[in-house]
C-alpha cells in the first residue's frame, strides 16, 4: 500500500498568517490553482490512485474533490480524525496577535490546544485503519500542516521536520507493519505555477 499524504491549497488565513486549526476556511482562488496543479502533475505521474479521503474542513475537501474529479477517482466520505489540530484561543490569531497577547513564549502555554501526542494518535489510528482496510490500494490523503508534520514524523522518524506548505506531498509505502518515505515535503508541482 502507498498512501499520498497532502497539505490542503491555500485559504484566506493562510495568507494572511493566521493559525486556522479546526476554523472551517474555505479555500481562496490561489488554493484553487494549487489543488489543481497538484492534480495535473499525479494525472502525468506513472503511480496510480484509487481514492482520494480528506478531512471534513472544507479547505481539504475542496481540495481532494479538484483532485479526485481530475484523476477520475472516488472521493471518499471524509474523516474526522484528518482534522487539523484544535488550537484553543489562539485559531484566528496572526504571530503579532500571539506576541502582544501572550509573548514570545506563546507556544508553550496551554491555551486549550491539542498536544503532539493526542495529534498523533488521531491520525496514527486513521493510517492504521487504511492500511488494514486497503492493504493493496493506493490512497490520497488530503489533510493539514500540523497533523501531517505529526504524522510524518511518526511514520518515519528520520524525516526533516521542515515546515509543511500548502499544497505539499508526501508518499509513504507499506513496509511489513513500518512505512518507507518515497517522497517527501515535495511542491515541484507549485514551482511550475510560478514559471
Amino acid at each position: 500500500m502507498r498512501i499520498g499524504l497532502i497539505r490542503h491549497g491555500q485559504t484566506e488565513w493562510n495568507e494572511l498568517g493566521k493559525i486556522q486549526g479546526q476554523t472551517d476556511i474555505p479555500l481562496n482562488p490561489e488554493g484553487i490553482r494549487q489543488a489543481q496543479a497538484l492534480a495535473h502533475r499525479l494525472v502525468r505521474e506513472p503511480l496510480q490512485w484509487d481514492a482520494v479521503i480528506s478531512s471534513d474542513l472544507q479547505r481539504a475537501m475542496q481540495t481532494a474533490e479538484l483532485i479526485a474529479k481530475t484523476l477520475g477517482i472516488p472521493q471518499l466520505h471524509p474523516d474526522t480524525r484528518l482534522r487539523e489540530r484544535f488550537y484553543g484561543e489562539v485559531e484566528g490569531t496572526t504571530e503579532q496577535e500571539r506576541l502582544a497577547r501572550w509573548g514570545p513564549e506563546w507556544k508553550k502555554r496551554d491555551n486549550g490546544q491539542e498536544n503532539d501526542v493526542q495529534v498523533r494518535t488521531r491520525a496514527l489510528s486513521f493510517v492504521e485503519e487504511a492500511a488494514a482496510s486497503f492493504p493493496k490500494r493506493n490512497l490520497l490523503v488530503v489533510t493539514h500542516g500540523s497533523l501531517l508534520a505529526q504524522l510524518l514524523q511518526a511514520m518515519c522518524a528520520e524525516l526533516s521536520d521542515a515546515p509543511i506548505r500548502n499544497l505539499s506531498f508526501s508518499i509513504m509505502e507499506r513496509q511489513g507493519s513500518g512505512w518507507n518515505p518515497l517522497l517527501h515535503n515535495c511542491t515541484l508541482h507549485l514551482e511550475q505555477l510560478q514559471n
